[in-house]
């Protein structure tokens, strides 16, 4: 549930945040499953800068969430609010008794109990193979590859849907539209994963942004032309040039970066950017 914040000052105005959805907000994390985050603020092993405007921040332990493969059945043992990603994450234990953090989808709650396997029960929660998974699904937390780790519809609220299965691989629509291929003996969750309204936030204030540990950003025409392509000029000017460009000379939209070498490549049957006609 998405709720406003109390009108006190212009902050606050249009200030909003997720509520509810079971999650367990007083609780503290479970330790023995964190670690301390030393942050590098943008900067590569030399301490040069590569990726601009991070740096501050509130202070965090980095939650370790296993997306790997596990067999048996599990109990949720409460939902947690995790600061380092989008969609909530679920504290869950074996019949052993181990702990560890795991993706939630929409809908689950504590006490809930789920099974993860070859075998189990096609049912929303239960995390098994695509071949078992019927057609119009949606799956989250999907492997690449067989025995890898979940790597495809992480994200809060993300899901890919099942189109079919033919000569050992399963179709997937994937949230950007594209389609593809992947092995039917690829583990995914049955579910959407969790946190859907998280894109309905709204910031409503600079502080916060600050400690998410995002700096401010200046527009490229209020520089000197010493400092960015687009800099220099009296007054309101265009940027006067064909296309946009980076702080480096580089066209900075519309160019198409992705590795056509690249080997997954042949398993994508529509690409997102697909016009119809």
């Amino acid at each position: 549930m998405l709720k406003v914040k109390k009108i006190k000052n212009r902050g606050k105005r249009v200030l909003s945040y997720v509520w509810g959805d079971g999650v367990d907000r007083s609780a503290r994390p479970h330790k023995p499953l964190t670690r301390i985050w030393k942050k590098k603020t943008g900067r590569m092993n030399s301490g040069k800068i590569s990726v601009r405007r991070r740096g501050g921040g509130s202070r965090r332990r980095y939650r370790l969430v296993d997306f790997r493969k596990r067999e048996g059945e599990f109990k949720v043992e409460r939902i947690e609010k995790d600061p380092n990603r989008s969609n909530f994450i679920a504290l869950v234990t074996d019949k052993k008794g181990i702990k560890f953090y795991m993706p939630a989808i929409v809908g689950m709650k504590t006490g809930d109990i789920f099974q993860i396997g070859d075998k189990v029960s096609v049912k929303k929660g239960n995390r098994t193979c695509l071949s078992r998974i019927m057609t119009g699904s949606f799956v989250s937390n999907i492997e690449l590859f067989p025995g890898s780790k979940g790597q495809l519809a992480r994200a809060a609220g993300t899901y890919a849907v099942v189109m079919g299965q033919e000569n050992g691989l399963s179709q997937l629509k994937m949230p950007s539209g594209e389609i593809r291929q992947v092995s039917e003996k690829c583990f995914a969750t049955i579910g959407q994963s969790s946190n859907p309204e998280n894109n309905m936030i709204r910031i409503g204030k600079a502080g916060r942004m600050r400690l998410m540990g995002l700096r401010p950003k200046v527009r490229g025409k209020a520089m000197n032309p010493v400092d960015h392509p687009h800099g220099g000029g009296e007054g309101n000017e265009s940027i006067g040039m064909k296309h946009p460009k980076n702080v480096w000379g580089k066209i900075a939209l519309g160019v198409k970066t992705r590795n056509k070498k690249k080997k997954s490549s042949r398993y994508i049957i529509r690409r997102r950017n697909h016009k119809r006609k």
